[in-house]
């Protein structure tokens, strides 16, 4: 799979020059607006597009280099999204609540991720000996983890590089990365602090397109890292994929090309009126609609031709 390709009219579409209303804004971030419009700022695209890409750039480096990437985003518009692309990719996500200590104190997080699956052995097989009551505590703590350490249950380690949507709310994480060396890309809207931030995205924070464009973009230079990987490992990538089973038609379920059923009376095969019935009996045979509606048009041809 390619890089992403970032154009301006694509962030345009998605609203990323909104910013926030000129009361609320970080004069850290006075470089990229580009001015302000019915007391909104709006920000600089031409610089959102250079750096975008650098960010996109850095992703794709690091997972082609076997690094992994946790994609953080707890605020409540870019939860589901977040989460759908990290699992898209393979990768790793927050998106429920920061835990203080998630990336500095890892061996505790450790521990709780091995209760969590614990657990989840636990009420998937044999709950004989256990109360209700104690089913259901049991299923609510397993519940509370689920939604804290879900995301990060299969990391394994440390990660390599995180991508933060709002660094307002996400503050701890981007602390917590800076104490570690752990690069950060991150959104940064007219109201964020970029300092701490290695890979800043200037762009609005709060629109649901704004936020599915970055996790998509995101999400693709993971799988170009992927492929890239792969590549340099001597592995051909088109030869993973499981290329479907060709079915094979049975001819003897079906009238040879040109024949002529007796019941017709000797009528033009190009009306067909028994392979039309035949598409029916024959998909629960086991064969494909596909593969037989090709059959059907097929003879349909062979029985003009014929003629």
């Amino acid at each position: 799979m390619a890089m992403p390709d970032v154009t301006l009219r694509g962030l345009l579409e998605a609203g990323v020059h909104f910013g926030h209303h000129t009361r609320r804004w970080n004069p850290r971030m006075a470089p990229y607006i580009f001015g302000v419009r019915n007391q909104v700022h709006i920000l600089d695209l031409q610089q959102t597009v250079p750096l975008m890409d650098r960010a996109l750039r850095a992703v794709r480096d690091i997972v082609a280099g076997g690094g992994r990437v946790l994609f953080v985003g707890t605020k409540k518009a870019a939860a589901d999204y977040v989460a759908e692309a990290a699992t898209r990719c393979g990768q790793y996500y927050v998106n429920h609540r920061w835990l203080g200590g998630m990336l500095t104190n890892w061996k505790t997080i450790q521990g709780s991720i091995k209760r969590l699956k614990q657990m989840d052995e636990q009420l998937s097989g044999n709950t004989t000996g256990l109360t209700k009551k104690e089913v259901l505590m049991l299923t609510r703590e397993k519940e509370k983890l689920d939604r804290a350490l879900g995301g990060i249950r299969e990391m394994g380690g440390l990660p390599d590089i995180i991508f933060v949507i709002d660094t307002i709310k996400e503050k701890l994480a981007i602390e917590e990365a800076n104490k570690l060396g752990i690069p950060v890309v991150a959104v940064c809207d007219s109201n964020a602090d970029p300092q701490g931030v290695a890979f800043p995205i200037p762009g609005n924070d709060d629109a649901i397109r704004a936020i599915n464009l970055y996790c998509d973009m995101i999400a693709a230079a993971v799988f170009d890292g992927i492929s890239a990987e792969l590549s340099a490992s001597g592995m051909d990538v088109g030869a993973q994929a499981d290329l479907p089973s060709e079915v094979l038609p049975d001819d003897s379920g079906l009238p040879g090309a040109g024949a002529v059923p007796e019941a017709l009376g000797g009528a033009e095969v190009a009306d067909v009126p028994v392979l039309e019935g035949a598409v029916q009996s024959s998909v629960g045979a086991g064969l494909d609609t596909e593969t037989l509606e090709q059959m059907v048009q097929n003879n349909r041809d062979d029985g003009n031709n014929a003629g």
